[in-house]
């Protein structure tokens, strides 16, 4: 671990007024992450002066980096795994960080970044806090016990949150219908992907791993840990090669449950049949490769994944959870099924591996369904919109108790 925090600052000679602060546990290759990194990147620079808070490792550490006019300060306490000492670190760290730099707009994503990069924000007498939720800390899997905590904590959080940005309908209601925060407080913004990104055609993908143009491809992109139900793929494609035999499988990710999951192929005897990529930077290339995306997840807010496959002109196969069924429409652009219902899932797996047309159609109405939505423009707009008010009520409220304590 490095006990020395790196801190990045461009060389900038007029920085903007508003600075605003994200915070994000680790730079995963997940949709919470690549969203934090588009708004650090496309923000207007001549209005907002950008700073990341994150841990020290993860494969999106170089983009980061790489984002002009972004300070990066990389912490060797935040950390996705629960660790009470190293949490409390973290926590007064974000304390500093925004005493010290000044900061006007602090905007958290995933929960648990969430959870202490707010509690610090309002110890360190930040104005603004924003918290984008891409997906909850709570859900139907958890303890009953541990969900009820999470859920006190998110109530708590949302009492000292200006704005709560849910990427689904579906997640807003969840936290409406839970107590956590008032209608007011929300807005529900898209997320944004480039889709001219996902329109290309790369065989190198298939030629690098030993995929015959005979051979027809399924593939999920997720982390390797529970929520995703990686084993449920697993079990899928045993599944499916006991009936269908020019088929192959590949795993885009890597997580805590690689090891589980090289046992499974191991006595499944897939090893021919399932290729696990570890983590890969060329998702675009990857999913043109794919005849059939697949989403084994238990539970969701709403995976850039699947819009990404989508946009792809993938036929997609997903579990119903979260906002998925709000952009999946069962049977007219995918396949959509419940989580664990594994003989479901690989029957219309097979379904779409027997006919061509069936997966040409699903796939071309998925890129169209969403063609005219999830922007990176419009992402971005509604961002600064909500910053920029809350900068603009900020101020009328500093001058109207200025001027009452004048009176």
């Amino acid at each position: 671990m490095n006990l020395f925090p790196v801190f990045f600052k461009p060389n900038l000679i007029d920085m903007p007024e508003i600075k605003i602060l994200y915070i994000i546990t680790k730079l995963e290759l997940g949709g919470a992450q690549k969203q934090a990194l588009l708004l650090a990147a496309a923000l207007d620079k001549n209005k907002f002066f950008p700073y990341l808070f994150t841990a020290a490792s993860g494969i999106l550490v170089p983009d980061a980096k790489a984002v002009t006019g972004l300070n990066v300060y990389f912490s060797p306490f935040l950390d996705r795994p629960l660790n009470p000492v190293k949490d409390l670190f973290a926590f007064f760290e974000i304390i500093n960080f925004i005493k010290k730099n000044k900061i006007d707009i602090v905007h958290t994503h995933s929960s648990k970044a969430g959870i202490i990069g707010r509690f610090a924000a309002k110890a360190a007498g930040a104005k603004i806090i924003i918290h984008t939720v891409h997906g909850w800390s709570f859900n139907d899997c958890q303890p009953y016990l541990l969900r009820k905590f999470c859920i006190f904590l998110e109530r708590l959080c949302a009492r000292i949150t200006s704005k709560i940005i849910a990427v689904s309908q579906y997640d807003k209601k969840i936290g409406l219908s839970e107590f956590i925060g008032k209608e007011g407080q929300y807005e529900v913004i898209l997320c944004g992907i480039d889709h001219s990104e996902f329109r290309g055609n790369d065989s190198g993908i298939r030629n690098e791993f030993g995929i015959t143009s005979s051979d027809l491809l399924v593939g999920m992109v997720a982390c390797f840990k529970p929520q995703k139900a990686p084993q449920d793929f697993i079990e899928v494609a045993r599944m499916v090669t006991a009936k269908f035999e020019n088929v192959k499988f590949i795993m885009v990710g890597d997580g805590q449950m690689r090891g589980q999951l090289q046992k499974l192929i191991s006595n499944y005897q897939l090893k021919n049949k399932v290729i696990l990529t570890g983590w890969r930077r060329d998702i675009p290339q990857i999913l043109s490769a794919l005849n059939i995306a697949v989403l084994t997840s238990l539970y969701e807010g709403l995976p850039v994944s699947i819009l990404e496959a989508m946009a792809s002109a993938k036929a997609v196969v997903a579990t119903r959870t979260g906002g998925i069924a709000e952009v999946v429409q069962d049977g007219e652009n995918g396949f959509l099924v419940a989580p664990k219902a594994l003989q479901e899932l690989a029957d219309r797996v097979l379904s779409l591996l027997d006919d061509a047309t069936l997966r040409k159609g699903l796939g071309e109405n998925a890129r169209l369904s969403i063609a005219g939505s999830f922007s990176v423009p419009s992402m971005i707009s509604a961002h600064q919109k909500i910053y920029l008010k809350s900068i603009a009520l900020g101020q009328s409220t500093k001058q109207e108790l200025s001027q009452a304590g004048r009176k």
